[in-house]
């Protein structure tokens, strides 16, 4: 009595833009946090279409989606860092026009002038 065993199954080759996305997401958290994040999305974006349009003769749809996440993450935390920094920038320059306009002359000219 023999057993009828499905056939192995030949696994899907990867996108190699959904591998690309999913480093640059990794390096878009690490070592090139602008340039790799928005590289994440744009390779992720390329690669789910790549795989949408190849008819199942590709995979990797997952690593496409999980380096545009990071991508994206890294795109948010780019934003919230500017934005900090701008304020971080900003604050000192607000307290000393705020200075400059509830005091006399003699106060506030040495801050313009430090300010210059």
């Amino acid at each position: 009595m023999t057993s009828k065993s499905a056939p192995p199954t030949v696994a899907q080759p990867s996108s190699s833009m959904a591998i690309i996305s999913l480093i640059s997401g990794v390096l878009g958290l690490t070592l090139l946090p602008v340039i790799g994040s928005i590289a994440a999305v744009i390779t992720g974006f390329i690669a789910r279409r790549e795989i949408r349009e190849s008819g199942g003769a590709l995979g990797g749809d997952g690593l496409a989606t999980a380096g545009m996440i990071l991508g994206w993450i890294g795109v948010g935390l780019t934003v919230v860092g500017l934005c900090v920094v701008g304020v971080v920038l900003a604050l000192p320059l607000c307290l000393g026009l705020f200075a400059i306009s509830s005091s006399s002359t003699t106060s506030w000219l040495p801050l313009l002038i430090a300010l210059a």
